[in-house]
């Protein structure tokens, strides 16, 4: 594992396994939760792609990165797809209650901030920063208002995974000498066209100590009457995601609502309203052969849905910012850090929020605190 300067590891012991945590070897375990930070990664990540905004953050905040079970240092035990996230959630419940910290402002990034949306309708959280999030109504199978096109979430899954890919992935396969090479998909999804770093190897790492064991990735898939002829098993990561396992748009109507820092990339390959990560996305291009149509297999718009339940959130009393960075991916933490360092810092409440709304390029206030 390869840390940077300033950065430990470090196992908790919780109930259910054991948790690989990064934290800032300065940091004072005695900090108050106002002050703690707690990242949560997304799908075919770690931990160590959150060091660099890790260090960047002030000194006086208490800095936590958790890896999710199946992912980075943390055990491989497998996930009941069936519970949506929830078994990822309750990781990090267990985590946090074994370190003493009831509450945190949680960033999650991708599946990382399906996992922190699942926590806080179980659990109290002082904010929540969602960057790049998998849609509230999960990944694919679904339209603008969360109905589902198909009773067993055709198309949706572990049976879109890239066979290449997971074995690569299996292989740690560190060469971009083939387009489904882990290398090749950070270059080519994870950041939009242009971004570099002298971190690349990390990153790169960190997607490589995804488990490929039975229940972890990708999960497994069952046969289906309806276009393309799989749906989501039971089983492993990429089927926590179905939209009949996971549906956490009822946030919108929590008693007690954090302040919520939506952050996301104009250009984000994965989660958008065009995801080329969708098969209907991929189907109505061509890609996917026979693909039935608009009418029975439109694109998920992702973020459309996410804006809905968020504007709901903010309707309904909640604190809702948006930023959304022109020509940035899928990893704003990395490709456009001090903005996304400064949002998060706002959010947190470590500094006063901008008086007016920056250009909505930039950023919205959807609702402003009374």
């Amino acid at each position: 594992m390869t840390l940077f300067d300033g950065i430990a590891a470090r196992t908790v012991e919780t109930p259910s396994l054991a948790v690989n945590i990064l934290e800032r070897t300065a940091d004072d375990p005695e900090t108050s939760p106002e002050r703690t930070v707690v990242f949560v990664h997304g799908n075919l990540a770690s931990s160590l792609l959150w060091q660099e905004i890790m260090q960047d953050l002030p000194g006086d905040l208490r800095v936590i990165a958790v890896d999710l079970r199946g992912f980075g240092g943390t055990e491989n035990a497998p996930v009941d797809a069936t519970r949506g996230l929830r078994d990822y959630s309750d990781d990090l419940h267990a985590t946090l209650t074994a370190l003493g910290i009831p509450a945190a402002h949680l960033v999650g990034w991708a599946m990382g901030g399906g996992v922190i949306m699942q926590y806080a309708l179980e659990h109290p959280a002082l904010s929540l920063t969602l960057q790049s999030p998998v849609s509230p109504y999960g990944f694919g199978g679904t339209r603008r208002d969360g109905t589902r096109l198909t009773d067993d979430d055709a198309g949706t899954g572990a049976g879109s995974a890239n066979p290449d890919f997971v074995d690569r992935l299996t292989a740690k396969d560190t060469t971009d000498e083939a387009q489904t090479s882990p290398r090749s998909v950070f270059r080519t999804s994870y950041v939009a066209p242009g971004y570099t770093s002298d971190h690349e190897d990390v990153w790169v790492e960190s997607m490589l100590t995804t488990s490929t064991a039975t229940g972890n990735y990708p999960g497994d898939s069952v046969s289906s009457e309806n276009w393309p002829g799989f749906a989501p098993g039971g089983i492993g990561v990429l089927n926590t995601m179905a939209p009949k396992h996971f549906d956490v748009s009822g946030i919108a109507d929590l008693p007690d609502k954090p302040p919520v820092l939506w952050v996301h990339g104009t250009v984000d390959a994965i989660v958008s309203d065009a995801s080329f990560f969708d098969l209907n996305h991929l189907g109505a291009l061509g890609v996917v052969p026979e693909w039935p149509g608009e009418e029975v297999a439109p694109a998920q718009p992702m973020v459309s849905q996410t804006r809905d339940v968020l504007a709901r959130y903010a309707a309904n009393g909640g604190v809702v910012r948006e930023l959304a960075l022109d020509g940035v991916g899928h990893s704003p933490h990395l490709e456009r850090p001090a903005e996304v360092r400064r949002a998060l810092l706002q959010i947190i409440g470590y500094v006063d929020m901008p008086a007016d709304p920056a250009p909505p390029t930039e950023a919205i206030i959807l609702r402003s605190a009374d």
